[in-house]
Parts: structure tokens; C-alpha cells; sequence
């Protein structure tokens, strides 16, 4: 059994639900999110005694055979459910830094130029719901999907990745780099 998947989602008050069918529209402050369920799922949307509105994941009528899947699946969608719920309430970010001598970024517009030791700046064109910013050497991604600003966030860090020596490239905010010796260091022991 899923511990995540019996876990009702909470709706807050400024958020709407609705569920047609196969597919799930979560609406708040910061925007609009859909979700189309696997057939093996179903969402229902509750009031309880207090009356908070709850959406809770069950696994719908399936064969012994598929309930292995199913149950894999139910985890998985109450946890794309809430990310939808927390995305459209508080949003997501991630911060990614820039090291190294003469490495910069800069937005203009909807695009991310990178100066990163190539012969020629990187452009990056961001993707509709993802918003940009360059403060030093910090690029900061946030929107309302988590999947995508997880997707930019390593599409960015892919064009140049830390190395293990200096340290240089582009890294997560977060990201601890193992720093490996030298020749002339690791040459003296």
C-alpha cells in the first residue's frame, strides 16, 4: 500500500478543484494547471465536517493482475495533485550559481544569455510559464510547475557542469562539488 497515495491533499481556501472525468484543473492565484489521470486512477473531491476540501487519490476497480502498476501510480499522482496545488498557491524556484573567471548571464526578455567560456554566448529561450532572473552570478528560475522549472533548471546547468578541479560552471544553489587534488598534489604524497 502506498503511505503517500492514502494522504488526502488539502485544498486552501483561494484555490478551485474540478474533476472531469479523467482530468484534473487546479486554478489559483498564480495561475492555471491540468492533469490528465491514468485510467487505473480516480480523484474525488471532498467537504469534511469542518468543511476543508480535501482531494483524495484511490486506486478505481482493476484486475489482480495491473494492481501492481496501480499501485505504483497512486503515489505517484497524489504527489503530481499536490505539486499542482502548491504550484498554483506558492509557486516553485530554483537557484542555480555561476563560478568561474569571466562567467556571466544575463535575461533580456525571455531569453538567457550565458557567458561561459565558449567561443560564443549561449542563448537559452525560456518556455511559456517559466519567468527569469540574473542577480550577480545567481540565475534564479520559478513558475508554477514544478516538472518544468526542474527541466530549465538542468537544461541550463547541462551547458556548462561544474568541474570536479576549480569548481567551475553551473551549478545548484544547494549542490555541494566533490573537489578532487591536482597532479602536483596528488604527485607529493
Amino acid at each position: 500500500m502506498s503511505r503517500i497515495g492514502k494522504q488526502p491533499i488539502i485544498i486552501p481556501e483561494n484555490v478551485d478543484v474540478k474533476i472531469n472525468d479523467d482530468e484534473i484543473t487546479v486554478k489559483g492565484p498564480k495561475g492555471e494547471l491540468k492533469l490528465v489521470l491514468d485510467t487505473q486512477i480516480k480523484a474525488i473531491l471532498k467537504k469534511d465536517d469542518n468543511n476543508i476540501s480535501k482531494i483524495i487519490i484511490k486506486i478505481d476497480d482493476i484486475p489482480k493482475k495491473a494492481l501492481r502498476k496501480a499501485r505504483a501510480l497512486w503515489g505517484l499522482y497524489r504527489s503530481l495533485v499536490f505539486n499542482m496545488v502548491e504550484g498554483v498557491t506558492n509557486g516553485f524556484e530554483k537557484k542555480l550559481e555561476i563560478e568561474g573567471v569571466g562567467y556571466r548571464a544575463s535575461a533580456e526578455g525571455n531569453k538567457l544569455v550565458l557567458n561561459i567560456g565558449l567561443s560564443h554566448p549561449v542563448e537559452i529561450q525560456m518556455p511559456e510559464g517559466i519567468s527569469l532572473a540574473v542577480e550577480k552570478s545567481t540565475i534564479i528560475i520559478s513558475g508554477i510547475d514544478k516538472q518544468l522549472v526542474g527541466e530549465v533548471a538542468a537544461k541550463i546547468r547541462a551547458k556548462r557542469k561544474p568541474e570536479p578541479y576549480k569548481g567551475k560552471g553551473i551549478r545548484y544553489s544547494d549542490e555541494v562539488i566533490r573537489r578532487k587534488a591536482g597532479k602536483k598534489a596528488a604527485g607529493t604524497e
